[in-house]
């Protein structure tokens, strides 16, 4: 099996169409949310995407094939004063998992954020999502904690 990953080019139709594809799959999953996502959504992703400063997504290609997605944005720590990758979508197509896709696109993500001098990667993940949980404590990532005496960070968010 020849895996490939490439940073996606959103000007690129294809590469446009693939992105929006594993996307809207993943939404489709009940750990992305179990609905497909609406069609005016997918079809200004990749011009918005392109658009906004610090969008970065790299699609993992097995056999030619669209396999796996990462969308990611650069933000900024305030408490290094450097960059940080955060991962917003992490997905691998169901008939590709177990096939060391994630662990490649997560190798790719850690040579992207090396080169734009990153301190860290940062990523959100469902708690129920036993298995991603476990690949990415495998990957090195933990809890977010100042101080364990503080607790752990948790995600929220309103919707506007």
């Amino acid at each position: 099996m020849n895996l490939q990953i490439i940073k996606v080019d959103y000007s690129d139709e294809k590469q446009g169409v693939d992105l929006c594809y594993l996307l809207n799959e993943y939404a489709k999953d009940p750990m992305g949310g179990g609905e497909a996502l609406n069609k005016k959504v997918l079809n200004s992703l990749p011009a918005k995407l392109q658009d906004f400063p610090g969008a970065t997504s790299f699609i993992a290609y097995l056999d030619n094939q669209p396999a796996g997605l990462v969308n990611g944005f650069l933000g900024f720590s305030t408490f290094k004063a450097q960059p940080l990758f955060n991962i917003h979508d992490f997905a691998v197509l169901k008939k590709y998992r177990g096939m060391k896709v994630s662990s490649q696109l997560m190798k790719t993500i850690d040579e992207y954020a090396k080169e734009q001098c990153c301190c860290k990667i940062t990523l959100e993940v469902l708690n129920k999502n036993q298995i991603a949980l476990q690949a990415y404590k495998n990957f090195g990532f933990a809890a977010y904690e100042l101080d364990p005496k503080a607790g752990q960070a948790i995600f929220l968010e309103k919707e506007i």
